[in-house]
């Protein structure tokens, strides 16, 4: 067995990277933050539900503070358990910034006050982030019934969800709503995310009209002018979280997405990367302090030197917003808040967790069998029709395609049609199913459930029977 190896300025100036990015990503973290200064430099992150990269167990090396343990969530136990990342499948991570008004009026765990799912395919060199509004009306699983999609953290907290608490309920929330499965979440302080702005010299943003800022303390609103212009830390955070303009939420979510980019602009930007080696295990010591995730070091390493290297145009941004995604109308109480338009807000999930641009140079030479290959889908063939053996003879033809046929069996009914149905996010081999076997859009059907023993399930029709490829091999 090798010795672990301490970690290089490389790796170090990797996992910074990430770090920024998560930042960037969640300047999520208390973008409506309104209580007092005094309040918040009071405050100890000790207080905090679980625990920071700094008081894991691991011992953390003398010389750079980093923290030799790779392969531990970086989170206490009872956290939301993830799947080790291969580094070859899409990933998402879930964002939240938490409404520590909450705490600090007594009222115990706190909501989430923003919601923001990132996604990156390293197949196609692609990525997105999609913004949840907080009101958002839903069903929260477990038997929490309905209630808006902020109070997910706080019950899971107060409940302690038996699958991570808050974090892994909040998690399980977004996946009911969305469809698709959540990996990873991170939760950023405050604090950090003004620090790193700081360290890198502002942000460069383009202020689209006047508006009105209120920073964190007393007697200090600003007006800022249109335009572009370098914000510190201080700054960036009160124009993310500022809601006084006529979109409110919405409004604020694209300006959040607005600083997440300018943040990934100035990290990227050649003149940044010598700064960022030079301060690299500063970095990492100051705002490990400030963030909260199941992932382990191994796979932020991973993610920080795919997610840096996606072209802009590759990245995708969508919110979910009226008219088309959510409508208002009035809860049981008599409160405000939005309904989710299911359908909408999957199309839009889908141009945000598709491909936003050229695909990689990797992907783009592979032909569709590769992807199906590189993808390695669990597929299911099942028999809906009255011939026998017909589900057999398909898996073996699907086997020799490079499909990952794991279950061949009767359908509990009988089809004309035949149908597929995904559980989990496996597009490429999906599509090559669908245009292989020539399945009508009307019986593809997503019913997500990272449980469900394979990934696709194909039910065999008497079409497929009547006009199948395989006596053609």
């Amino acid at each position: 067995m090798q010795p672990k190896q301490t970690l290089s300025t490389t790796q170090i100036l990797k996992i910074a990277l990430l770090v920024a990015f998560i930042i960037a990503a969640g300047l999520t973290a208390y973008l409506t933050f309104v209580y007092v200064r005094d309040f918040v430099t009071s405050w100890q992150m000790t207080s905090l539900p679980g625990i920071t990269i700094q008081d894991t167990p691991a011992t953390p090396d003398a010389s750079t503070g980093i923290i030799q343990d790779d392969t531990t969530p970086l989170q206490p136990s009872g956290g939301p358990e993830p799947e080790p990342w291969d580094g070859a499948k899409r990933v998402t991570v879930l964002v939240m910034g938490l409404d520590y008004r909450d705490w600090a009026q007594g009222e115990g765990a706190p909501r989430t006050d923003t919601m923001i799912l990132f996604t990156i395919d390293p197949l196609t060199h692609t990525a997105g982030m999609l913004s949840i509004p907080r009101d958002l009306w839903v069903n929260i699983p477990g038997g929490y019934n309905y209630d808006r999609i902020n109070t997910a953290y706080r019950l899971g907290e107060l409940y302690q969800h038996p699958n991570g608490g808050g974090p892994g309920l909040a998690m399980e929330t977004g996946e009911e709503l969305l469809g698709v499965p959540v990996d990873y979440y991170a939760q950023v302080d405050f604090s950090a995310f003004e620090r790193f702005i700081d360290e890198i010299g502002g942000v460069k943003i383009d202020v689209p009209e006047p508006i009105t800022v209120d920073p964190l303390g007393d007697n200090n609103t600003k007006r800022l002018k249109p335009g572009v212009q370098t914000m510190p830390g201080w700054l960036a955070l009160a124009y993310a979280r500022a809601r006084n303009s006529e979109g409110g939420d919405f409004d604020r979510a694209q300006r959040q997405q607005q600083v997440v980019m300018a943040i990934r602009d100035r990290i990227i930007s050649f003149e940044m990367l010598p700064t960022l080696i030079a301060k690299s295990g500063k970095l990492y010591q100051d705002l490990s302090s400030g963030i909260r995730t199941n992932m382990t070091l191994q796979d932020i390493i991973k993610l920080a030197w795919l997610a840096v290297q996606i072209p802009e145009e590759n990245i995708k941004r969508g919110i979910i917003s009226p008219p088309e995604q959510v409508t208002l109308v009035k809860s049981p109480n008599g409160d405000d808040v939005l309904k989710p338009i299911t359908e909408k807000i999957r199309l839009l999930r889908d141009e945000i967790f598709t491909e936003s641009g050229p695909a990689s140079p990797a992907v783009a030479n592979m032909t569709p069998e590769e992807r199906v290959r590189a993808e390695n889908a669990r597929v299911a063939v099942l028999n809906g029709t009255y011939t026998p053996g017909i589900a057999s003879q398909t898996s073996d033809y699907l086997k020799s395609l490079g499909v990952n046929v794991t279950v061949a069996d009767n359908a509990q009914q009988a089809t004309t049609f035949t149908e597929i149905t995904f559980y989990t996010g496996k597009p490429y081999t999906v599509q090559y199913l669908v245009d292989l076997m020539q399945i009508n859009p009307l019986r593809i059907h997503h019913r997500y459930d990272p449980a469900h023993p394979v990934d696709i399930e194909i039910t065999l029709g008497d079409d497929w029977v009547a006009n199948n490829p395989m006596g053609q091999q």
